[in-house]
């Protein structure tokens, strides 16, 4: 048996998880994901960009980023029978969950967020699961969406607070914790997890999964990101990230978060 779910789990319990023999790892990671999760169950999700390009921010590993010259042709946001469209799609091609990202730094009270609500009706209207990552959102902006019918938001921690200022600096580790607040107060299930290989410790790791799994609930999908690197940004010349890495990330997260859909995920 397992010790349940658990929210206070100390730094040095992880450190201890995460350093465990790799087959021991495992192992126990996989006793704990038959105790909490059905086996044969795989969630299949399709992640569209509504809006490319063009943001404001400088998050070292984004090729939508306006600052890099990374060649992604800027898009403003797409019509919603466009949309709708592609959902059906995904929908046909066996997807449960579809997500819909658009590069903003936050959202903005205007028609480009009216069209937003009315996109998420309609894909929850298809009897999907309906995802947004749109950057930082009020209270009131999360609870439109959930008026709306979002399933979950998307809103990721990408690394440990002591590395985020190494990676981004156009808005703080707190924003993106009081984004989750938000999105957790308006009855939206969480989505928040972070990228490897982004030049960080090992430390780093554990210590956002700290973060993580010590939040007063767990995200109910945590994704866990292997660095795409792409020319023209910052992190460019990162090498790839190891296999047994993931591994090793996915194991340990799966412990500290039992009943977590833990999502396999490239950015």
């Amino acid at each position: 048996m397992t010790e349940g779910i658990r929210n206070d789990w100390t730094i040095d319990e992880i450190n201890d998880i995460y350093n465990l023999p790799l087959l021991e790892l495992v192992h126990r990671a996989a006793t704990v994901h038959r105790e909490y999760n059905d086996t044969g169950e795989v969630q299949v999700c399709t992640l569209l960009s509504i809006k490319t390009g063009g943001c404001s921010e400088d998050c070292a590993y984004c090729p939508q980023a306006a600052r890099y010259n990374t060649g992604v042709d800027v898009h403003a946001l797409m019509k919603k029978d466009e949309v709708l469209e592609y959902a059906r799609r995904a929908k046909e091609a066996g997807s449960t969950r579809f997500c819909m990202g658009a590069a903003w730094r936050e959202v903005r009270d205007n028609r480009d967020f009216d069209k937003v609500i009315d996109m998420v009706k309609g894909v929850n209207e298809m009897g999907m699961e309906v995802c947004c990552t749109l950057g930082m959102l009020s209270e009131g902006q999360a609870e439109r969406l959930a008026e709306a019918g979002l399933y979950a938001y998307n809103h990721n921690l990408d690394t440990s607070s002591e590395y985020y200022n190494e990676i981004i600096t156009t808005r703080t580790y707190d924003d993106r914790l009081r984004t989750l607040d938000n999105v957790r107060k308006a009855g939206v299930t969480v989505c928040c997890g972070g990228i490897i290989g982004l030049g960080e410790q090992h430390a780093d790791r554990i210590k956002m999964l700290h973060t993580l799994s010590t939040l007063p609930s767990h995200p109910e999908s945590v994704p866990i990101n292997a660095l795409v690197a792409i020319e023209g940004t910052p992190l460019a010349d990162q090498p790839r990230v190891d296999i047994w890495d993931m591994v090793r990330m996915i194991a340990t997260a799966r412990i500290l978060m039992p009943a977590t859909m833990v999502r396999l995920s490239a950015g």
